[in-house]
């Protein structure tokens, strides 16, 4: 992210108040976005989010500062802060609220049933209670679901086929995401299927997650599953070398954990979700009630494996998976 977009976004989170009053007073139709973030800023400005929907706005004739301004709150991974933040942002008034995390869409659904609310990411927005339905939504709130619930079982059966002795699954979870157990349920499953035997591990912070991987060690773990989940997204480096360290093949559901040395990643692209949220938010500028546009879902899935981790694991993988990769990391 450029020097000056990281200026113009910290003054957004700070207070945006004068800003976008200065805004509406000189061009009359700057219309204002809060984003409510279960991750921390740095997540944020590190892996492309904001790019992402920013460049999807432009796309789609929005320019930021003329049509729209953003106010952002950043809950650090910390659940407790979403309620406050999120009656902030309703209360600064905003014409939609752009939220990222299960945490988040959750406290912004709670915080307002008037304000438009778009969510970025929800693994299961029906059985989450977010949406009566895909196609209806209802009340104030739409957005995009990565259908994470259905992929982890795709996961676990790609790591079987990398991993040809695996018998005993570590799976890694984070308690405070409640999107995390039916994912967990849903692996539980497949892995009957496979003869496998879950191993469940949880953790909420980097210090966790050092205790988590020393413990599948101890149990002996042939492979983990790491669910998708913005605390493990900013710790991705920490945990791909802890997976290495103690030689325990994963899995992953975003390509950046496989880009810094995860085996494999297989799932929808969450950057491309915020791309794809500009066009939601251009719906509900034009008039759309957001319980009216129909939740999307990905049609588009990324196998990326990397044979450097393949090959520091002594693991070799087999050629009808390398075939169907969409991206090898040499």
């Amino acid at each position: 992210m450029s020097t000056i977009l990281r200026r113009r976004f910290l003054l957004a989170t700070a207070v945006l108040l004068a800003v976008s009053t200065v805004s509406h007073a000189q061009r009359g139709k700057a219309r204002r976005i809060g984003f409510l973030f279960f991750a921390t800023e740095a997540w944020a400005l590190t892996t492309g989010p904001m790019d992402a929907f920013l460049s999807g706005m432009r796309a789609l004739g929005y320019e930021e500062g003329r049509d729209f301004v953003v106010e952002a709150r950043f809950a650090g991974n910390e659940t407790q802060r979403l309620p406050r933040f999120a009656a902030e942002l309703v209360k600064s008034s905003p014409d939609v609220i752009l939220a990222f995390g299960t945490p988040s869409n959750h406290a912004a659904k709670k915080a307002t049933s008037t304000i438009p609310i778009v969510f970025v990411v929800s693994s299961d927005p029906v059985g989450e209670g977010l949406a009566s339905s895909l196609a209806r939504p209802g009340g104030n709130i739409t957005g995009l679901s990565n259908i994470a619930s259905v992929l982890v079982s795709k996961q676990v059966e790609l790591l079987k086929l990398a991993v040809q002795k695996l018998s005993r699954l570590a799976v890694l979870s984070n308690p405070g995401h409640t999107g995390h157990p039916p994912q967990v349920t849903a692996i539980g499953a497949v892995s009957k299927k496979l003869g496998l035997h879950i191993l469940p591990f949880q953790a909420r912070n980097s210090e966790e997650i050092g205790n988590a991987f020393a413990s599948m060690e101890r149990e002996r773990a042939d492979a983990v599953v790491v669910l998708g989940d913005a605390v493990f997204s900013e710790q991705r480096r920490q945990i791909v070398e802890l997976a290495l360290k103690h030689r325990v093949p994963s899995i992953y559901s975003a390509p950046f954990h496989a880009e810094v040395g995860g085996l494999i990643s297989y799932g929808a692209d969450t950057t491309d979700h915020f791309r794809q949220a500009a066009a939601f938010v251009d719906r509900i500028f034009k008039g759309n009630k957001p319980g009216d546009i129909p939740i999307e879902q990905p049609t588009r899935f990324e196998l990326v494996l990397n044979l450097r981790t393949a090959k520091a694991l002594g693991i070799r993988l087999p050629q009808s998976l390398l075939l169907r990769a969409d991206r090898v990391i040499e």
